[in-house]
């Protein structure tokens, strides 16, 4: 599996100038509404030092880092739900990801004009909200006069959860709140699982600051838009520039304004984090690779993001810590010294495990 974050927030919030500086890929980022009407989509590796020092002593063929996909749609206005701006067009482009990145301004720019005229964090963001949730709404209310119309077709206990579940999904978003609000079961969520429903997802905020206020903390983030979500602080024009530099100036460039990484990559790890994602790799000469699977997972199901049949024919998985690998060098070696350990059908998959699962179809 991979990950993917779609990309929202007001026009000129500096959606598409983070889109660039994530994905490296010139697109439009003018200073004008609506200037991407067609999304962007980019595919960014997940930067993991593990994988770099895994390639450096197994010196295999090649390297394959994890992937997170990035999609940006143009800026939503107010209206968007009932199609301003074209929303509903763009809104149809991120129903599938798997959490949302939601770009906040809080920047003042006389040559980036925000449409409202006013730079209010709060209220762009209870803006968008409103949107989504009316989007949510308009697609609820489908669904289920959809599924009453169905009621004869299907299995009745089924049709009535969905439909139960429904009622109970339009009920919260008429009063305006996020569907995460509410606590569903396994059993709802499955039910209405094929909605895909934007206010049901992750939300990741990123306060779009000035170089002025780059070291705002996540927890002051958070007061300013009075929410417990993820707030990530980013100077976005400055990730740009740093995007664009070589690995040593970009070292340099990353000192002179007492930063020790790039915020792109905390925002990464934010999703992987509020996910629940975690990575292990498989290492041998033809090949080293990083693989994204869900907390929890256990060894077959992760043999299974590899093949199908490895999940199907699965007999056991030797494991390796990552720390251990790194001591040892090989599994040849980690054998040797017993720290290779044979793990079964109940193993719960570890973050930074490095597998050789062993499977007979």
């Amino acid at each position: 599996m991979s990950l993917s974050l779609g990309i929202v927030g007001l026009p000129n919030v500096g959606k598409s100038t983070l889109f660039n500086a994530l994905t490296n890929m010139q697109v439009a980022a003018s200073a004008y509404p609506f200037c991407t009407i067609d999304p962007n989509v980019g595919i960014v590796e997940v930067p993991d030092e593990r994988i770099d020092r895994l390639s450096e002593i197994v010196n295999p063929q090649r390297k394959v880092a994890a992937s997170v996909e990035f999609l940006d749609i143009a800026g939503l206005v107010k209206g968007a739900s009932k199609g301003e701006g074209l929303g509903n067009t763009f809104l149809a482009h991120i129903h599938s990801v798997d959490a949302i990145v939601h770009v906040v301004r809080h920047f003042a720019h006389p040559d980036v004009p925000h449409t409202t005229g006013i730079i209010d964090p709060l209220e762009d963001q209870k803006t968008i909200h409103l949107e989504l949730i009316l989007s949510d709404l308009d697609r609820v209310s489908k669904a289920l006069e959809a599924s009453k119309d169905k009621r004869k077709s299907t299995s009745p206990k089924e049709q009535s959860l969905r439909i139960d579940t429904l009622t109970k999904l339009q009920q919260i978003l008429e009063k305006e709140l996020l569907i995460k609000s509410l606590s569903l079961t396994e059993e709802e969520v499955a039910s209405i699982k094929d909605i895909q429903l934007l206010t049901a997802k992750p939300f990741i905020f990123v306060l779009n600051v000035d170089e002025e206020h780059l070291h705002i903390t996540p927890e002051e983030a958070k007061k300013i838009l009075h929410t417990n979500e993820v707030v990530l602080p980013l100077c976005v024009k400055l990730e740009m520039e740093i995007s664009s530099l070589g690995n040593d100036e970009k070292k340099e460039f990353l000192e002179s304004f007492g930063l020790v990484e790039p915020g792109l990559h905390q925002l990464i790890r934010c999703g992987y984090e509020t996910l629940g994602l975690i990575t292990y790799f498989t290492a041998g000469e033809k090949e080293v690779k990083a693989w994204t699977i869900s907390k929890g997972t256990k060894a077959p199901q992760a043999a299974g993001v590899i093949h199908t049949d490895f999940e199907r024919g699965f007999i056991r998985a030797e494991v390796i810590s990552y720390a251990d690998f790194i001591k040892t060098g090989s599994l040849t070696k980690g054998r040797e010294l017993g720290v290779v350990r044979s793990e079964g059908k109940e193993y719960v998959m570890q973050d930074g495990d490095i597998c050789l699962f062993r499977f007979n179809v």
